[in-house]
């Protein structure tokens, strides 16, 4: 069983940091304060269709053949990569996905309509 490195702390969700590298063939150790890959924020699952995506060379047909996988649901996935890595992710109507879920949690908490919604998720009208 090959063991995954984690990148959050498992107790408060914090960024972990790497302080020890050390050579396994002659035992040469180097410690400090190293920083981690953006990749490593990526979950498990968020890896490996990063991996299929490259070796389809990014081919959005063929990541769709080889996963089974329809193309909104490729987009969604290559979207909460994005974002994962700390991109702000426009969504097809140009809004962001932190646009996107400020005005549905008003809408659930009843401070706006359902008509104004809709206008501020198409861009008509200011979030105010």
């Amino acid at each position: 069983m090959q063991l995954r490195p984690i990148s959050r702390c498992p107790a408060c969700g914090g960024d972990l940091s790497i302080r020890r590298f050390e050579c396994e063939r002659c035992q040469t150790a180097i410690e400090g304060r190293f920083p981690r890959s953006r990749l490593d924020r990526l979950t498990k699952e968020q890896q490996e269709f990063v991996e299929v995506f490259l070796l389809a060379r990014g081919n959005i047909k063929e990541v769709e053949r080889i996963l089974g996988i329809s193309y909104p649901t490729v987009r969604n996935r290559l979207d909460g990569i994005l974002e994962s890595l700390g991109h702000r992710v426009e969504k097809g109507d140009g809004s962001t996905s932190e646009q996107r879920s400020r005005i549905l949690s008003a809408l659930d908490r009843g401070e706006i309509t359902v008509s104004q919604a809709i206008k501020q998720l198409r861009g008509d009208e200011d979030e105010g």
